[in-house]
């Protein structure tokens, strides 16, 4: 797979354990959002999500909006949005593609921080609201001398509450 990424830092992604048990929040019915339990005692309550283990993934961040201000009746929610750009090579490499050539990286999946190549952490990100995958999309179609093949995929996050999908 030819090319490479530009820029290159880490993103510490929280994949969604689709496989066990209690991975999907409890729904309320009516307002069709994950219901927060107070898992730890602590008087705030948590939407319990099962996730797999963090993985590091070489990427590229290109943000589109960084805590833009939106106000809403109940006070202040600022709106973040960035994608990353990651190689299919790296994705491979780090057993995230599945045996039909998608991406395992997939909708629901949670950023936890962008660290530098050192292990230095460069971006944080609080949960809750948290950045979760809204779209995973194959791209860079075409590239490649002779065998053409895509070679990178852009992963939107965008702050949400985590949900069944």
């Amino acid at each position: 797979m030819p090319g490479r990424l530009i820029y290159t830092f880490l993103a510490a992604l929280h994949r969604l354990d689709r496989t066990r048990a209690g991975t999907m929040p409890l729904m309320d019915p009516d307002f069709r959002e994950p219901i927060s339990l107070d898992l730890d005692e602590d008087g705030i309550g948590e939407v319990a999500r099962t996730e797999l283990p963090e993985v590091r993934i070489p990427c590229q961040v290109e943000p589109q909006t960084f805590e833009q201000l939106r106000m809403l009746p109940s006070g202040r929610a600022p709106r973040t949005s960035l994608d990353l750009v990651m190689h299919f090579r790296d994705l491979e490499r780090l057993g995230l593609v599945g045996t039909d050539g998608r991406a395992r990286i997939t909708t629901g999946d949670r950023l936890s921080g962008i660290y530098t190549l050192d292990g230095e952490l460069v971006l944080p990100v609080q949960t809750p609201p948290g950045l979760f995958v809204t779209e995973s999309r194959p791209t860079g179609f075409g590239l490649g001398l002779g065998r053409a093949r895509r070679n990178l995929l852009l992963v939107t996050f965008s702050d949400r509450a985590a949900s069944a999908s």
